[in-house]
Order: C-alpha cells, then structure tokens, then sequence
C-alpha cells in the first residue's frame, strides 16, 4: 500500500504510481503537524541477546540507526531470529513526535500488503480442502460480477488474481480524498470502470483489485468473513499474539505501537496519521501485527506449517517482479523472493500503508527480520535503503 495519497498498498513497489490524495482533509484536520526540524536525536534500544545469538548484533542496529538519521524517519523498529530461534528487537528514534516517547520494541504497526500473504494462505488452504481451484475462472465463484472493458470474469483465473497477473486495473489508482469506510464490493466497482491492463494470463502487474476479489471468493465460499477465516486459519494456528483483522470503523492500533506520519511533499511538516480508517486496503493491506509476529508467519509458511507440500510449492512457482519489487525479484502466489547477496533466497512480501512501511524476509534455514520505519516511503533511494537494512540482517 502506497501513499498517504493513498499511494496504498503498494507492497514494496517501485514505480507504481498510485493516487491517495487526502487523507489529509479529514484526517490531517485533527492531526499534529511537525516541521522537519522538530525531529528529535535518534534514541535506540535493543533487547538482551542470549550468549548464544548471532555475533555483529550492531551491524542491524546501525542500519536502523542510519534509516533515522539518514533518512529522516521519526522512528525505525527491527526483529530479527537467527537459526536457532533467538530472536532480537531493536528500535530507533522517537515513537511520538509530539512527546519524544520511546518506542516501544516490537510494536504493533499497519502492515499493509503483508495482508496478501495471510489471503493467499487461505486460497491456498481452501484449495487442498477441494472447496476451490486454483486454474477455475472467477466466476465459478461470484457468477457475472467481474465485467468491464477488456475485463471478464469468465476469462480470469483464481491463480492469475494471486500472482497478479489478471490484467486487473489498481483500483487504489482513482480512490477519491474521502477519509471513509469503504466495502470491498465497492473498491471492486471502482477498478471496474476502468479498462483491462492486459489479457489474463499474457503479463504482470500488481494490482490491489486482485487481492479484493480474491478476499470476496473466499467469503463466498466459506460464508464467512474473511477476518474471521484469517484469524481461525492462520493467526490462532500458529499463535500470533499481537495481529489482527481491524473490524469496520476500528481507526486504532490496540496495542503499544509508534506513530505514524505522512509528509505532503519532500520539504513539508510531517503529519500524525496513526488513526486512520484502513478500509480502503482490505484484502490488500487492513492488517495490523508486529516484527517479531511477522517473523513467525512467513518462518511458519516455509516451514509447510500452514500450507500442505503441494500447495507450497506452487506458491513458490514464481514470475518475474522486478519492475516492481527490484533486480531479481520475482513473485509467486501472494509471496515475494528476493536474492541475498550473501547467497540464496529471502522470501517475503512487505507493505506500505500512511505511515508505516515494512520490509522483511524469511529463508529456508530459519532466519526471519523484519523491519518498519513510521513514514511511507516514496522515493527509491529510501526503499532500497531499507532493503538493504533486511538484507543486513539476513546476511550477518
């Protein structure tokens, strides 16, 4: 997710382009601006490590360090686990700018397209239980919903919404500067009205629709929420304590977390927007965890904790993402790989949603990190900087 002009759900996206306007009309009316000068002097933490953890703890500690000097974020957070489960936490900055309080290590923030996984989790599961298929069209599922200009549901396929390649147009691209609720079926009739990207099947490109719709199939196929199938399938299965499905008109982060903010332009005072209807991303990108929590997820994914063998591996069959997720990227079902330049792969997703932007990994041999700073990025040198954060911490 992208923006604060609702540039949302962008994943970690590069030139994605997407449009959000305001959500500074009604939210920036009630918000605390600060000026880039009231920035104060980076305060950093990290928790105990146990004799036995990973040497050079300091190397990530710098690079959260350097995300707040640098680049001028209120505050940075890390978690990161080592092969043996040792998990450290750091953080850096100031959770508040209006106070100078501490950040608080491991909290919660809005994790944005990190949602897509936990979605294509539950496809997937749907799938080994028989009750879906991936290759069967959409509207199998919600008959004569999905039709528009180039665009037919009859043509477009459970697999090709999870690994965006549908041709499905971004429907985050044209949301209006309304601070509101809005229903799923609603952000889908939006994409509508605009033309096809491109035939199913014959590109790729990353579209939040596809996310939507993919959330819509799986409630009319359990009858269900999709908050609900998401907590029952994947949070309490594998006990992630501190994520959750905000429920409608929620605005809040329960749980200790750090502001987040937005600034309208490179020069402009930053904006608290920490409470702020999350909607708009549903599928795509409502969720709230934290580091450690999302360390856990993706380290479960890969361990076949929530996936059977067959179902794994095919969302792991990926295609090239680099226009999006950067050199050598490529994305699978709802589930990004990236290569170290320590070797192999890390394999992730990250988000980004005003205020929060998040990156991370997890290998096959047991490291996890995850990292957030409190301000969306929206320039490359800032994204990549982060990346190469994860990639420290991944590679120590």
């Amino acid at each position: 997710m992208r923006g604060q002009k609702r540039q949302g759900l962008r994943s970690p996206g590069r030139r994605q382009g997407t449009r959000r306007r305001a959500l500074t009309t009604a939210a920036a009316m009630a918000i605390a601006v600060m000026t880039p000068g009231t920035l104060a002097p980076p305060a950093s933490a990290s928790a105990p490590a146990p004799a036995s953890a990973s040497a050079r703890p300091d190397a990530v500690q710098q690079s959260l360090d350097a995300l707040v000097r640098d680049g001028g974020m209120p505050a940075a957070l890390a978690s990161v686990e080592d092969q043996n489960g040792h998990t450290r936490t750091y953080t850096a900055g100031v959770a508040d700018l209006a106070t100078g309080s501490k950040v608080p290590r491991d909290g919660q923030v809005r994790i944005g397209s990190n949602t897509k996984t936990f979605v294509a989790v539950v496809v997937l599961q749907l799938v080994a239980e028989r009750r879906m298929a991936l290759d069967a069209k959409v509207d199998t599922y919600l008959p004569g919903l999905v039709r528009g200009k180039g665009i037919d549901g009859r043509r477009i396929t459970v697999r090709q919404l999870l690994q965006q390649t549908s041709g499905l147009p971004n429907y985050s691209n044209y949301l209006g500067d309304d601070v509101r609720y809005y229903a799923p079926r609603e952000l889908l009739a939006t994409a509508l009205r605009h033309p096809a990207d491109f035939a199913p099947g014959t590109s790729w490109k990353y579209s939040n629709t596809n996310y939507v719709l993919a959330g819509l199939i799986v409630q009319k196929v359990t009858g269900r929420p999709l908050a609900e199938e998401i907590d029952r399938r994947v949070i309490k299965r594998i006990g992630l304590r501190h994520t959750y499905f905000p429920a409608p008109g929620d605005v809040t982060i329960r749980e200790p977390h750090p502001h987040g903010y937005y600034r309208e332009s490179a020069d402009g005072p930053l904006r608290d927007i920490t409470e702020i209807d999350p909607s708009w991303g549903w599928a795509a990108g409502q969720m709230i965890s934290t580091g450690s929590d999302l360390n856990r997820f993706f380290g479960a994914l890969l361990a076949g904790r929530l996936l059977p063998p067959a179902q794994l591996a095919r969302m792991r069959s990926t295609v090239p993402a680099e226009e999006t997720f950067g050199p050598g990227a490529r994305y699978g079902l709802g589930l990004v790989s990236r290569p170290l330049p320590c070797g192999g792969l890390s394999w992730g997703h990250g988000g980004s949603f005003p205020g929060y932007e998040t990156r991370g990994g997890a290998t096959d041999d047991g490291r996890a990190a995850n990292f957030t700073v409190t301000t969306q990025l929206t320039d490359e040198p800032g994204r990549r900087n982060l990346e190469r954060a994860v990639d420290t911490a991944l590679c120590r």
